[in-house]
């Protein structure tokens, strides 16, 4: 049985130190044989060196990067995004500018027999806006009439964008396929919160208008519906308790505006409809090149974002899922999440009541309350995650958890071992995972820690 052990990693770590070399640290400590290469992204947490502030890995230039911005790191060939207005999108770092990251890398890692994924991060979080000409303009739009900021999937450019540029790296290089991430949740989930929320409640410009009422959604309903939603979060997170409580006024909200989770649900499609048409695109252009997706770490902490991944669903349009379980970092991630919904929904309780009822219905068994955040959690939780994941997609695409290796933690937070990068890894194959993503990027991994994943690659016999 073949098994895919990929890594993502950005331009940085090449132009600093060398393109053979880091593929032979690869091959050598981790046994990789696939590459998630950041060819597009404006966070620097997958495009840039350490996040300041951070300890600098045991290799790669001692400094941070403190003017990333990000954008395309290889070469746009202009004649692919004809249906679109986005453009000047390229890198402008200095070290990278010019430094075509699928060109420079694609030669020596198939001379050792390592397969390359061109890794598109859609960030929203990033001030894309700042760098890209106009690109406000595809910013989604709330009950208000304000733009956001965050751009939106129902407007033809922005979708175009994206679109274009699988076809661009499909069609320009012979790799092996494309991975791409979108950590976005829709209106609904960015009023509950949990660490994951975007700015502003969309979309209701004129696109989503149009595609709504298709649907037979009330369009001006919806907008009072939300307008209604953010004046409930916003009073709670006030402390400003309703009459009735603040789960029991939640739940009549939902009863008296309906289109609340109707506008979700739309939201959500649209984000679907953008897999489904990447995925026909990829398959019409060449049917052999792989198409998968990174479904955020939130899927494992909350049940309102987790209903709304069914892996049976995306299995229809995925060649392989990157179900994110990163256990080192997410005992502090779980606990934040919880204590977020303590600011609103949740709030006449308190979050040490909370976590153990998420845990029943989350299927999550980890440490007690006062221990999560230097506990973490187990390789036993990256068993379980793998196996549902497998259920879920019933051998119709392939799962490849994601597996943090020294993703930065808050102080007094688990300090990652290499005996913890090679349970984790252990667990992950022993479920049944066809493959793994070592997370979230070479620069800021010790190598240490990546060599556990070597051990563990050794231990189960491959």
């Amino acid at each position: 049985m073949h098994r895919t052990v990929a890594i993502q990693v950005g331009a940085i770590s090449f132009i600093d130190e060398g393109v053979a070399p880091v593929l032979d640290i690869f091959r050598e400590k981790a046994g990789i044989n696939a590459l998630y290469l950041a060819t597009h992204t404006f966070d620097r947490g997958t495009g840039g060196r350490q996040i300041e502030g951070y300890p600098l890995p045991d290799h790669g230039v001692q400094e941070y990067d403190r003017g990333f911005q990000g954008g395309n790191f290889a070469t746009t060939h202009d004649e692919y995004y004809g249906n679109t207005f986005i453009a000047d999108f390229e890198a402008p770092e200095a070290d990278t500018r010019g430094w075509d990251i699928i060109e420079k890398v694609l030669p020596e890692a198939r001379r050792r027999g390592i397969d390359v994924y061109c890794w598109i991060n859609e960030n929203p979080y990033a001030p894309i806006s700042r760098y890209i000409p106009n690109f406000i303009q595809v910013s989604e739009i709330d009950p208000w009439g304000r733009r956001t900021g965050t751009p939106c999937f129902n407007h033809p450019d922005y979708r175009n964008w994206h679109l274009s540029l699988v076809e661009d790296y499909i069609k320009s290089y012979d790799i092996a396929g494309v991975a791409w991430a979108s950590e976005r949740q829709g209106p609904l989930g960015n009023l509950i919160g949990g660490g994951w929320n975007t700015r502003g409640i969309g979309c209701f410009c004129e696109f989503c208008r149009a595609k709504a009422s298709e649907r037979g959604i009330d369009v001006e309903a919806a907008q009072r519906a939300y307008k209604a939603a953010s004046a409930y979060f916003e009073a709670c997170r006030r402390g400003e308790r309703p009459r009735d409580g603040y789960f029991v006024t939640f739940w009549r909200l939902l009863l008296e505006h309906p289109e609340i989770i109707a506008y979700e649900k739309f939201w959500t499609d649209g984000l679907r409809a953008m897999y489904g048409e990447m995925f026909g695109l990829v398959k019409a252009i060449r049917p052999e090149a792989k198409i998968g997706w990174h479904i955020m770490h939130l899927n494992s902490f909350s049940p309102f974002y987790r209903a709304e991944q069914d892996f049976a669903k995306l299995a229809t349009y995925s060649d392989f899922i990157k179900a994110v379980v990163y256990h080192n970092c997410a005992g502090g991630r779980f606990r934040r999440f919880v204590e977020s919904l303590h600011e609103s929904i949740f709030r006449d309780a308190e979050p040490q009541e909370t976590y153990r009822f998420l845990y029943r219905i989350l299927g999550i068994d980890e440490a007690e309350w006062d221990d999560l955040p230097r506990a973490g959690f187990s390789a036993d939780y990256v068993r379980r995650e793998t196996v549902r994941a497998l259920a879920g997609v019933s051998g119709r695409c392939e799962i490849w958890p994601g597996i943090d290796i020294d993703i930065p933690v808050g102080k007094g937070e688990r300090d990652e071992s290499p005996e913890d990068v090679t349970g984790a890894v252990v667990a992950a194959f022993e479920a049944g995972a066809q493959g793994v993503v070592l997370s979230r990027k070479y620069s800021e991994m010790r190598l240490a820690n990546l060599a556990g994943v070597g051990e563990a690659l050794r231990r189960i016999g491959v």
